[in-house]
C-alpha cells in the first residue's frame, strides 16, 4: 500500500545549495507549485529527481530493500548524513502507513518538521529504537522532547490524510474463500457518496479502526481500573477502544512499570525497556501480556494510557475503480487471527472489517494518493500484473478501470494462492473478463494442490519467453503482496527470465530490471 505525499526535500532548499536568496525563493515557489499540481493529478518529482535538481549526490539508497535486515541496512548507511541513516532505519516498504514514504518521513524528522518517531508501523519497535538512537547520537533532544517541541502536523483536506479523516458508510462484506480454505478473506465495500471522496486505481484506503472490545475489557480488568474512569473528557474504555495501540508493549510501558516496582521485577522491566528479553517471552508481551506478567505493578489509568502508543490507521490497497463504480470503494482483506502460546490474537483493522463493523456504520477513512503505483498514461500500453492472495486487490481495480475506460492495452494477470477450489478470488469476474477480451492472459499458481508447491514466480519462469516478449513491446510490470519474500522472489524470477530469454549475463539482466524500475515500468506495492 503505497502513497504519494509531499516530499519535504522539495519544500525547502538546503542552505548549502548554490543559489541566491532570490533564486532560492523562486525555486521554492516553483516546487510548491509542482506539489499543488500533484494534488490535481500531475506526478510530483521523485526523490531522485529532487536530489538531481538540488545538486545533491544520489547514493542510490542501497538499503532500500524491505527484505534486508535492519543491521545490514544501517551498515550500508554508515558515514552518511543523518537523513540517510534515518532512511535506512525505516521498514523500506513505502507502505504509506506513516503518511509519508520512507525517504520523506526520514527527511521530515531530520528537518524537525516531524517529531513523531513511532509512525513506521511495519518497522515497529526495531525502527523506533533505531530512530531514537540516531537522533540522540546526532545531538538532537531526547525523543520525548522532540515530539513535544515539534510543530503540530497541519491537517490536510478532509478525507485526504490520516490527520483529517472523512466518514464513509460501511455497506457489506462477502467472504471470498470456499469450504476447506485455511484463510479468511473478505470483499469489503463502503459508500463514499456522503464523504465526497474520489480516488484513482493504485491509491490506498485508510481505515481508522477500533480495538476489539473483548481485548479492551480484558486490559481494564488486569489494570484493576474502572472502565468509566474519566481521562480528560473520555472514559478509560473509550480511550482504549479508539486511541491506544494494544499490540506489542511499547518501551514506555516497561519504563513506567520499572518506576512503580522494585527489586528483580524492576530490573526485568528496565531490561525490557532497553530492548532485552530476560525471560525469553518478549514475543508474548503485548499490552495485555505485559499487565499479566507484571501483575504486582499498580498503574494509574492516566499514566498507563500515556505510556501506550497511539492506535495507527491501517492502509489497504483499493480493489475497485471509481470510473466503474463511482461513489463506492472496495477492499480485499485477509482477517488476521493467530495464537501465541494459548492466547488468541486478532488483527485490529482486519477483524474490525471482518466481523465488528456493521452495515450502516460510519467509519473514519481517508484516501492516500499512490506513490509511483499507477496504470500507464497511454491506455494502449500492455500491463503484466503479479498479485497472489490479497495482492490481487489493485489489479482487480486496474482491470475494472481499463474495462470502464475502454483502454485497448493488453492485460496479463498472474494470480496464485493455496487451493484452486477454495482460494480462487473473483474467479467468475476474471473468467468473464477473459471471455470479453479485457483480460488477455490469466496464469494461475496453486501451492497446496499437488505434491509440488507452485508459486507465481514459477509460472513466470515457465512463461518466460512470452513474458520477455511483452517487456520488449513496452509492457509495464506490477507486483503486489508480501515484501519480505514474495516480491523478492518475483524480482529474482524476472532476472532469470531476462537472462534466459533476453540472452543477457547476470549483471546485464539485473541492470535491465533496474532500468525498468527507473523508467517506472516495474512498480511494486508491498507490505
Amino acid at each position: 500500500m503505497t502513497v504519494q505525499t509531499p516530499n519535504p526535500l522539495v519544500q525547502v532548499l538546503p542552505e548549502a545549495a548554490p543559489f541566491s536568496e532570490e533564486q532560492r525563493s523562486w525555486l521554492n515557489g516553483f516546487f510548491a507549485g509542482l506539489l499543488s499540481l500533484d494534488n490535481a493529478g500531475v506526478t510530483a518529482l521523485s526523490p531522485a529527481e529532487n536530489a538531481a535538481v538540488l545538486g545533491e549526490a544520489d547514493d542510490g539508497a542501497p538499503w532500500h530493500d524491505p527484505a534486508m535486515a535492519i543491521a545490514d541496512r544501517m551498515q550500508l548507511a554508515e558515514g552518511k548524513p543523518l537523513p540517510r541513516k534515518l532512511f535506512a532505519a525505516m521498514a523500506q516498504q513505502d507502505c504509506g502507513q506513516c503518511g509519508y514514504v520512507c525517504e520523506s518521513y526520514s527527511a521530515a524528522i531530520a528537518e524537525g518538521k516531524e517529531g513523531r518517531l513511532n509512525l513506521c508501523a511495519p518497522g515497529g519497535k526495531e525502527t523506533l529504537r533505531q530512530l531514537k538512537a540516531l537522533m540522540e547520537d546526532g545531538g538532537a533532544a531526547p525523543a520525548t522532547a522532540l515530539a513535544e517541541a515539534a510543530p503540530a502536523v497541519p491537517a490536510g483536506p478532509i478525507g485526504r490524510c490520516r490527520e483529517n479523516p472523512a466518514l464513509a458508510t460501511f455497506l457489506s462484506r462477502r467472504k471470498l474463500n470456499g469450504e476447506g480454505s485455511e484463510k479468511e478473506t473478505w470483499h469489503v465495500e463502503f459508500d463514499l457518496s456522503e464523504s465526497g471522496l474520489d480516488y484513482i486505481v493504485g491509491d490506498a484506503f485508510g481505515i481508522v479502526a477500533q480495538n476489539d472490545p473483548r481485548l479492551v475489557d480484558a486490559v481494564i480488568a488486569l489494570l484493576g481500573a474502572r472502565p468509566d474512569a474519566d481521562l480528560r473528557g473520555k472514559t478509560l474504555r473509550e480511550k482504549l477502544l479508539a486511541d491506544c495501540a494494544l499490540g506489542p508493549a511499547p518501551d514506555a510501558l516497561f519504563q513506567l512499570i520499572s518506576y512503580v516496582t522494585g527489586g528483580e521485577t524492576r530490573q526485568k522491566a528496565k531490561r525490557l525497556a532497553a530492548g532485552e528479553d530476560p525471560d525469553g517471552d518478549l514475543d508474548r508481551l503485548d499490552v495485555l501480556g505485559t499487565l499479566h506478567k507484571f501483575s504486582s505493578a499498580r498503574l494509574s489509568p492516566e499514566a498507563f494510557v500515556e505510556a501506550l502508543d497511539p492506535l495507527q490507521p491501517r492502509l489497504y490497497s483499493i480493489s475497485s475503480s471509481f470510473n466503474a463504480t463511482p461513489g463506492r470503494i472496495s477492499l480485499t482483506v485477509d482477517t488476521v487471527r493467530y495464537k501465541i502460546g494459548s492466547r488468541p490474537r486478532w488483527g485490529v483493522a482486519s477483524t474490525f472489517l471482518g466481523e465488528r463493523v456493521q452495515p450502516g456504520d460510519k467509519v473514519p477513512v481517508y484516501v492516500q494518493r499512490a506513490h509511483g503505483f499507477c496504470l500507464p498514461a497511454n491506455p494502449e500500453t500492455p500491463v503484466i500484473m503479479c498479485g497472489p492472495g490479497t495482492g490481487i486487490a489493485p489489479f482487480r481495480a486496474f482491470l475494472h478501470d481499463r474495462k470502464a475506460t475502454g483502454a485497448k492495452g493488453k492485460n496479463w494477470l498472474f494470480f496464485g494462492h493455496q487451493r484452486r477450489a477454495s482460494d480462487f478470488f473473483y474467479e467468475d469476474e476474471l473468467n468473464a473478463m477473459k471471455q470479453e477480451g479485457v483480460l488477455t492472459g490469466l496464469t494461475l499458481a496453486w501451492s497446496r494442490d499437488g505434491n509440488e508447491k507452485i508459486y507465481v514466480q514459477d509460472r513466470m519462469r515457465e512463461r518466460g519467453a512470452e513474458l520477455f516478449a511483452w517487456l520488449e513491446q513496452g509492457a509495464h510490470f506490477y507486483v503486489c503482496g508480501d515484501a519480505k519474500r514474495m516480491a523478492k522472489d518475483v524480482e529474482r524470477a524476472m532476472v532469470d527470465v531476462v537472462i534466459e530469454h533476453g540472452s543477457r549475463s547476470v549483471d546485464e539482466a539485473v541492470a535491465y530490471v533496474a532500468a525498468l524500475k527507473k523508467a517506472g515500468r516495474y512498480q511494486a506495492d508491498v507490505y
